[in-house]
């Protein structure tokens, strides 16, 4: 069965979010909160721990993860970005925002969209999240926690632990963070092209 750490949405305990990044570190699949909903998340090298994630999602390998990243200097390692897209990204993050961007050799290719070779990135913006990051020193493989035939992400973290416990290393509760994704921006053609619809203002990119 998971383990259930309760963590303070505003001051997360050190403790607990060291805790979890062990779990994460050991190869292990985690549920937690976002700033647009709740999420799973595993060790960017770990391709059992994301086939995990399929198998709980039921998506196949056209399923584009997301890099959840710390700062903009961590996506450009991961990302290929101009100043254009620079600008954009810096006006748009920490929020709830995933943009597609073209991977660059530092993404594990089974990351990346089969056919495009690109990948997700975001930057959140909750104070867990951010702690994670802080001490994982890098990337956090994702994806929204959707289940198979539902259209909402999950939100209620004991629901989670209780259906999923056998599936899940760890549930973070971190209180309510909503039924919305985040609204995703393609960038690989230069121009912004709203993908889908989310809790991010989308207009701004029209």
């Amino acid at each position: 069965m998971a383990q259930y750490f309760e963590i303070h949405p505003e001051n997360p305990q050190r403790r607990l979010i060291h805790q979890s990044v062990d779990i994460i570190r050991q190869g292990g699949v985690i549920a937690y909160p976002t700033d647009s909903s709740y999420a799973l998340g595993c060790h960017i090298g770990d391709k059992r721990a994301m086939e995990r994630i399929r198998d709980i999602r039921r998506v196949d390998h056209h399923h584009h993860f997301t890099l959840v990243c710390r700062n903009l200097a961590e996506i450009s390692t991961y990302t290929k970005i101009d100043n254009t897209v620079f600008r954009l990204l810096k006006s748009h993050t920490p929020g709830p925002y995933t943009f597609l961007l073209d991977a660059t050799h530092e993404v594990p290719r089974r990351l990346q969209h089969p056919k495009r070779r690109t990948i997700g990135i975001r930057i959140p913006d909750n104070a867990i999240v951010s702690l994670l990051l802080e001490e994982l020193g890098e990337p956090l493989m994702s994806s929204t926690l959707i289940l198979p035939d539902e259209d909402l992400p999950m939100s209620d973290p004991y629901a989670m632990r209780e259906q999923l416990g056998h599936q899940l290393d760890l549930v973070i509760d971190g209180g309510a963070c909503g039924f919305e994704p985040t609204t995703v921006v393609d960038m690989t053609g230069g121009t912004p092209i709203v993908a889908r619809h989310g809790k991010g203002d989308s207009a701004v990119f029209d």
